[in-house]
């Protein structure tokens, strides 16, 4: 037996040309079973992105034959890459765009009952915190000081009254750029001293992108498929252990809920995991963008501040962490306006100099995406004009995701061949797909792997390039339902 799990985003440009299909291989031996996770091809030097060119080539293709009204067997080309959720029609928060608006027009803060008053009174805060009342200004390389305290706030909100110091908050382009930033200041070294960086597999193609472009050392630690994708410390261990032989192990990275295999991690987990990083000496990195998309009964999303700070003073003074989160995720779907944060802990002085430095190279974020951001962490309050419409978009939206994610799950287990856990969190399934050995004959005759053969062959006959999220969400699952049913007994 064959199979491999093929991440329902397909492949997709990101980070200065870093293409990605995850997959995982479960190959029969003499021995046993051996199951392998790992991504396929993850190509961020330009030499190599030849090989996953022809998807993305095909994929455009096809979208200018359906516009053009040449016949394919399928109408349209469905395409919800990296989880950007207004692309595929998820609607914007009207009070978020309403105070943009205002921001970006101020003339507008002059009509009379067009704009609630509770969205112009945040307008005109954000722009008396801006360099000549303009979103058009520059702002201080770690972001706006009105903003990082809102930031600050709401943190000390939702981890129930652990301080946060705003001084501690950078604003940052997306969450991207927060990771790419600490991976800049942690690698360093040279032969056996390189650092090394733990990342979990299934992963999120930023982290090893990043990683190659760096020239540091990728770790990787495989996520336990069957206790839904969960982390295990035994795996850690083994991987750091095996790891020190040739580098010098100093971050681990955790996306929590996960991105691809949408897991929310428990307690006891971020607390094994603290205990571990603590004893092992590493850089804690918590990647939470999704930390409003949580799903699954009995699963709740807790920060790894939070729980840092609950485990007392061996944990809290000692263990550095730098946590995420942005505004493209959760309900708020912005991708396009690229606001975030990073929130650093116990990180030496010197070396926290030496980051304020580092994202002063970039001048700053940008003053829109730091707006937006403002917004995301002070949303309207009860009482004020604007509080019922955004609860009602916010519950919206939300349950809708929840909806989605169930319907994913109950449609990819109704197929022979396919195998999906639950989707606790996040926006993403991680399936297990069966591959006939008739095809994977086929692709190896030729020159293919087997999943870029399913992957071409599906998007060549539905038009999909394999990635659920969106309205068109159960028009995909059947499609992708009816062509692995064709696919399976063509092959069989």
């Amino acid at each position: 037996t064959f199979s491999r799990h093929v991440f329902c985003s397909g492949p997709f440009w990101r980070n200065g040309g870093a293409y990605q299909v995850v997959c995982s291989h479960r190959i029969s031996t003499a021995d046993g079973e051996r199951h392998l996770i790992l991504p396929i091809v993850l190509f961020p030097v330009v030499q190599q992105v030849n090989i996953l060119m022809p998807v993305c080539l095909t994929t455009y293709t096809m979208s200018c034959l359906c516009l053009q009204g040449i016949e394919k067997p399928f109408t349209e080309v469905i395409k919800a890459n990296i989880g950007d959720a207004q692309a595929m029609g998820q609607q914007p928060i009207t009070f978020f765009r309403q105070v943009l608006a205002l921001c970006s027009y101020p003339e507008l803060l002059n009509l009379d009952n067009t704009f609630p008053e509770d969205a112009k009174n945040r307008a005109r805060l954000i722009l008396q915190s801006c360099g000549g009342s303009s979103l058009g200004a520059y702002s201080p390389s770690q972001g706006i000081d009105y903003v990082r305290q809102d930031v600050a706030n709401y943190i000390e909100r939702r981890d129930g009254g652990v301080p946060c110091d705003p001084d501690n908050i950078y604003l940052t382009t997306g969450a991207s750029d927060g990771i790419t930033t600490i991976l800049k200041l942690l690698v360093c070294g040279q032969g056996i001293d390189r650092t090394g960086v733990m990342i979990s597999i299934p992963q999120y193609p930023l982290y090893s992108a990043a990683l190659a472009e760096l020239g540091a050392v990728q770790i990787n630690y495989f996520l336990n498929e069957d206790n839904c994708w969960s982390m295990d410390i035994q795996e850690l261990q083994r991987a750091v252990n095996e790891a020190r032989q040739h580098c010098h192990p100093r971050a681990l990275c955790i996306i929590n809920p996960g991105n691809p295999t949408g897991q929310v991690q428990s307690r006891d987990c971020i607390e094994d995991v603290i205990r571990f990083a603590a004893k092992e000496r590493l850089f804690l990195m918590a990647d939470e963008v999704y930390q409003d998309n949580v799903y699954a009964e009995g699963c709740k999303f807790h920060s790894f501040k939070k729980v840092l700070f609950e485990m007392g003073p061996e944990y809290s003074e000692t263990v550095e962490l730098a946590s995420f989160h942005s505004t493209s995720k959760c309900y708020m779907g912005e991708c396009g306006f690229r606001g975030g944060y990073m929130e650093v802990i116990n990180m030496d002085d010197d070396v926290k100099s030496q980051l304020t430095k580092l994202v002063s190279v970039r001048l700053c974020s940008p003053v829109p995406g730091q707006a937006l951001m403002d917004l995301v962490v002070n949303p309207p309050q009860p009482g004020e004009p604007s509080y019922n419409c955004f609860i009602k978009e916010r519950t919206a939206t939300l349950s809708a995701l929840a909806e989605k994610a169930k319907l994913t799950e109950k449609i990819l287990n109704t197929v022979p061949g396919i195998r999906c856990n639950p989707v606790q969190g996040a926006m993403y399934s991680f399936p297990c797909i069966t591959i006939p050995d008739k095809a994977i004959k086929e692709a190896l005759e030729k020159g293919q792997q087997p999943d870029m053969f399913y992957c071409m062959t599906m998007l060549e006959e539905t038009g999909i390039c394999l990635v659920p999220g969106s309205d068109k969400l159960t028009i995909l699952l059947n499609k992708v339902k009816e062509f692995h049913q064709r696919f399976t007994k063509q092959y069989s």
